[in-house]
């Protein structure tokens, strides 16, 4: 069996190798090493025997990038209709989106950038994002903001409501109330989307998120929290967006992401 190592692209032969993970680190224990994985195309976390891992080839995992570019490039012909009837005295809700992952924050930013919004995208591990949310609301003073990165749920189909039986929703939860404290202190009415793949929704909600991850604790798209935030991003300030407005956009709808809904954050200057 070839060694597998940090970095590899692998799938776990007990799942058929259903997804594609990146090996994140590999730790030893008493009944052997383990490996930390985290999704290529889904915001999911997990851990898997070495022995259970098998890397996957270079057409499959082209495959499956190729997928998810299709997506991107689906929803950027869908906003250049919607730029053509925009004005230069349009002004689109700003976003500043906190992601755990270097890479999708990398291809978050072009993402963004090629839909014409204004965003700034920070990698920042989930452990470390509700110790700098308030100081970076503080400096760019967005109108949406995204918290997300990997997540997932340790025991699978159960204790829904076990706050440790989730890997990083606990930091996406404080970061949410962190941010919440920044919003009370400005009156912004900052919209937040929150979670990654299984996160505890519930929980999300209440902290003060108005959209998050995952209804149904299963897995969510790459992109899913790029679509909620350009939703809001582009929507009339007088127009409130609900779930039902989005749901068809998300891969997975309302079994993915769902929430309280919020107004849009676009204005147009008055000349």
């Amino acid at each position: 069996m070839e060694k597998i190592k940090i970095g590899d692209i692998v799938g776990r032969k007990s799942y058929h190798k259903d997804i594609l993970f990146r090996v994140k680190n590999i730790i030893d224990t008493k009944t052997g090493q383990i490996a930390i994985l985290i999704g290529m195309i889904e915001r999911v976390e997990a851990d898997s025997n070495l022995q259970d891992l098998e890397k996957v080839s270079e057409e499959r995992i082209q495959e499956d990038l190729n997928t998810i570019q299709k997506r991107i490039e689906s929803k950027i012909c869908e906003l250049d209709k919607i730029e053509e009837n925009r004005n230069k005295y349009t002004i689109t809700g700003k976003i500043l989106h906190l992601d755990g992952d270097k890479k999708y924050s990398e291809k978050s930013y072009r993402y963004y950038k090629k839909l014409g919004l204004h965003a700034i995208v920070k990698n920042i591990p989930e452990y470390k994002q509700p110790k700098v949310v308030y100081k970076l609301l503080k400096i760019y003073q967005p109108d949406i903001l995204v918290i997300t990165g990997h997540d997932g749920m340790i025991k699978k189909n159960s204790r829904y409501d076990d706050i440790l039986n989730y890997r990083n929703s606990k930091y996406f939860i404080e970061t949410v109330k962190e941010a919440r404290k920044y919003d009370k202190e400005t009156n912004k009415k900052l919209v937040i989307f929150a979670g990654a793949c299984q996160s505890y929704f519930e929980a999300l909600i209440c902290a003060g998120a108005n959209f998050a991850s995952s209804p149904g604790r299963i897995l969510i798209d790459f992109i899913d929290p790029l679509i909620v935030a350009e939703k809001i991003a582009i929507t009339e300030r007088y127009k409130y967006i609900t779930i039902e407005d989005i749901e068809n956009e998300l891969r997975d709808g309302k079994q993915g992401v769902s929430g309280i809904g919020a107004n849009g954050k676009m204005y147009r200057i008055i000349k």
